[in-house]
């Protein structure tokens, strides 16, 4: 089953229970979909990787929103944003833990034979592919910053 399929199915779940959290998740994956099928111009279904990249899109930026919000001394704002990304997160794949993720980045260090930051690019590409949308951006990143220094 899609993600646009598994999305309605929970949108009319929580319909029945009245949860308006939920509901607001859902319906912004769903809009987000939408859009990003109508944008690439073709009505077809999107890859499987192009819907969770675009999942940890929504993910990333109800973090950041939360964040702000949570800067400025604004909990009554940050606490829907952090309720969404629990309830959006259950659309991506299980993530990996920081220990696992580290493995990762050390085998194609090995492999590529990258010495030092000047390989920070490519190493970040590899891995990025590998994991695909099992591991957030920035943790990929600052693990890799630490094996390269």
């Amino acid at each position: 089953m899609g993600l646009q399929q598994q999305v309605m199915e929970q949108m009319k779940v929580a319909m029945k229970a009245k949860d308006k959290v939920a509901l607001e998740s859902l319906r912004a994956i769903k809009s987000a979909l939408l859009m990003a099928q109508t944008e690439s111009g073709s009505g077809s279904e999107m890859s499987e990787n192009a819907e969770v990249l675009l999942v940890q899109k929504l993910v990333k930026q109800r973090k950041d929103s939360a964040a702000i919000f949570l800067e400025q001394g604004r909990n009554d704002l940050a606490e829907p944003e952090l309720a969404q990304i629990a309830i959006i997160e259950k659309f991506l794949p299980e993530q990996l833990s920081d220990g696992e993720i580290e493995k990762v980045v050390v085998k194609v260090i090995e492999t590529t034979g990258a010495s030092g930051m000047q390989d920070m690019g490519k190493v970040v590409g590899l891995v990025s592919k590998e994991l695909a949308g099992q591991a957030d951006g920035k943790t990929i990143s600052t693990i890799i910053k630490s094996k390269l220094i």
